[in-house]
């Protein structure tokens, strides 16, 4: 497996497209279309909101129930969510207009939405935009990377990223973009991900990768503690790769998920550092524990801790914020044997040794947590159970973002 440059045009088949349809107030992109040439096996993943956005609804249904997927549209500045029956048949209005022009089946094309709850979506400004995208798509990796653009809302940075991998003899890619910076604390996925592969496989084993990855990538992630509405993660794979098609789950399949899940982890870091105001992406690592379902626990305690990502913010080695978060998780461990270290380029520290604290440099451990990217490893020894939680430090910035996001 190796990484390659590119996003979601860089498997073979795809073509994508980015522009401003004059949904967002401040006229930059707001609009993307990812189609595939041929049709394509689709899974997802969805929010666990109970407040579900009406794209999540076309999704759902047109993954579960339809066998062919061909074409995803996407809108940033509104969510159209809490919209009702008018905006499900604007998500309905929105697949015809691209089915029209693409020559596609309208229940092959998928639809999703992020920016502002509430508030009814421009049909009239969607479809123009879809009009207007058909004939700009390309499959270059310059179209891939205007979709990443076109989806962002609050994100400061695209978010792409492509591997390739030899299957069955055949070279398989797999492509993703992603968007989310704030009210990201996904039960399933994150604001929204749209990877796309080559790989020919049967729609049932496409799915169980796709969810099984989802576990320990995105669903590892927390920047604020809220899920969205409308949380997607939507995954093509259209066959012309031309490897034998994968129909168990064998050596060919296990590869696939490797490098499924080397693309959400690169996605999913790139969302907890790029946390709306954040300075530094956190990662915590729970080692020695006794089982996933506790280091899984254990490490989402501390990540998602605002007291905890205030102190990486100040850079301050507020260990007993980390060890107090442990203990309020729900998992059960004994706080006089945990080790906990600090690391990140500029070197590693051990901080606690059995639960009580070691004799380690302020000014050092300083140093280390100033790092645009930092760590807090914790050995609970208990057995050999990991997990890993990936979110970012809470900043004033953040605070302001989210103060004036409607206006």
């Amino acid at each position: 497996m190796k990484a390659i440059e590119g996003g979601v045009t860089a498997a073979k088949g795809y073509k994508a497209a980015g522009t401003s349809a004059g949904i967002k107030k401040n006229g930059t992109m707001d609009m993307a279309l990812i189609v595939s040439e041929v049709p394509c096996v689709a899974a997802g993943t969805f929010t666990t909101n109970v407040v579900k956005a009406a794209p999540v609804k076309w999704d759902q249904d047109i993954v579960y129930n339809h066998p062919y997927a061909q074409a995803i549209i996407c809108n940033s500045g509104v969510a159209n969510a809490c919209t009702g029956a008018e905006g499900y048949g604007y998500c309905k209005q929105t697949a015809e207009a691209a089915a029209k022009i693409l020559g596609i089946a309208a229940d092959s094309v998928l639809v999703a939405s992020t920016g502002v709850i509430g508030q009814q979506i421009p049909i009239d400004k969607i479809t123009a935009g879809v009009e207007k995208l058909a004939p700009m798509v390309l499959p270059t990796l310059e179209g891939g990377t205007l979709a990443a653009q076109a989806i962002m809302t609050t994100d400061t940075v695209k978010k792409e990223v492509a591997v390739m991998v030899e299957i069955g003899g055949k070279e398989v890619t797999i492509g993703g973009c992603c968007k989310g910076s704030g009210m990201i604390h996904p039960n399933m996925c994150t604001m929204l991900g749209f990877v796309t592969t080559d790989i020919d496989i049967t729609k049932e084993l496409l799915q169980k990768a796709l969810s099984a990855s989802i576990r320990d990538t995105f669903n590892m992630v927390s920047v604020d503690g809220d899920t969205s509405t409308n949380d997607t993660v939507l995954l093509l794979a259209n066959g012309m790769a031309g490897n034998e098609k994968i129909t168990e789950e064998n050596d060919d399949y296990r590869k696939f998920c490797d490098a499924l899940n080397e693309v959400n982890t690169w996605l999913a870091k790139a969302i907890a550092g790029d946390g709306e105001g954040a300075t530094a992406l956190f990662e915590v690592k729970i080692v020695g524990a006794e089982s996933k379902e506790q280091a899984v626990t254990l490490a989402k305690s501390v990540v998602t801790s605002n007291l905890t990502k205030a102190a990486i913010y100040g850079h301050d080695a507020n260990w007993g914020r980390i060890l107090c978060a442990m203990g309020y998780s729900g998992a059960q461990f004994d706080p006089e044997k945990v080790d906990l270290f600090f690391e990140s380029e500029a070197g590693k520290l051990q901080i606690i040794e059995n639960g009580v604290a070691c004799d380690y440099s302020e000014e050092e451990a300083t140093r280390i947590l100033s790092e645009p990217a930092v760590t807090a490893l914790a050995d609970i020894k208990m057995g050999d159970a990991t997990a890993t939680a990936w979110g970012c430090d809470l900043t004033y910035e953040y605070v302001k973002i989210n103060a004036d996001y409607r206006s």
